[in-house]
């Protein structure tokens, strides 16, 4: 079943560049994808556009049934409700602790305390950090922030989540642990996961679909399974 279509999309700056041309895609419930590309490729603007922080110029993308690039301000909810997204840079609130951190987006929706608790557990639980719920973010490691950022996004059970660089500021060891951590809500949940990344061992190590961009367009689709050898 088809999760997300992008038909003839472009999207151009104010500056007059273009970041995405007339790019057309269609990703299945429960794939897990890699958007790659070199630096200028397209691919932040093309995540932007998924999760609604950008409009298209032109063209449609329909998520979960939503058009996105018809959708109201005040509707974006109805799709931010559906998508998770991790950030390199995990944007944790420093005040919060782990547990406050997670629950605070179920709170922002208005659910039950009692729900908040439950979800929160559950997702603190499929990222390994039950047992740092009392902690602070800068009592942490880096890894386990990214965990954090993971179940925040996960916690409300989005059909949808993207992944901008979540590797980017970790370990080789680490990128692997976060790498299982993912792969594993996408075989158990059946989350559709899409993940922006520059390091080409971890794309040819999970083998994923790969889409390959390159000056705001789709060079190569290339199937589950595939190993890459094009600078990313």
């Amino acid at each position: 079943m088809e999760l997300i279509k992008i038909k003839n999309v472009t999207q151009k700056y104010k500056n007059g560049v273009t970041g995405i041309f007339d790019l057309n895609l269609s990703i299945k419930t429960g794939e897990f994808v890699f958007i790659v590309g070199e630096s200028g490729s397209g691919k932040s603007t093309l995540i932007k556009m998924l999760y609604r922080e950008l409009k298209p110029k032109n063209g449609e993308i329909i998520i979960g049934g939503l058009n996105v690039a018809k959708l109201r301000n005040s509707s974006v909810y109805k799709l931010r409700r559906k998508v998770g997204v991790i950030f390199q840079d995990y944007r944790l609130l420093p005040k919060l602790t782990i547990y406050e951190n997670v629950a605070f987006t179920l709170e922002v929706l208005g659910l039950k305390k009692s729900e908040i608790r439950t979800k929160t557990l559950k997702a603190l639980e499929q990222v390994g950090l039950k047992n740092k719920i009392r902690n602070y973010p800068d009592e942490i490691s880096g890894g386990e922030q990214q965990r954090v950022a993971i179940a925040r996004a996960i916690v409300n059970g989005p059909k949808l989540l993207i992944c901008d660089e979540p590797t980017g500021n970790l370990s080789p060891e680490m990128s692997l642990e976060i790498m299982r951590i993912l792969e594993e809500i996408n075989k158990e949940l059946k989350t559709t996961i899409i993940m922006v990344t520059h390091n080409i061992n971890i794309v040819n190590e999970f083998k994923k679909r790969v889409i390959l961009l390159k000056e705001g367009r789709l060079i190569k689709d290339y199937p589950e399974g595939s190993v890459i050898h094009e600078t990313i």
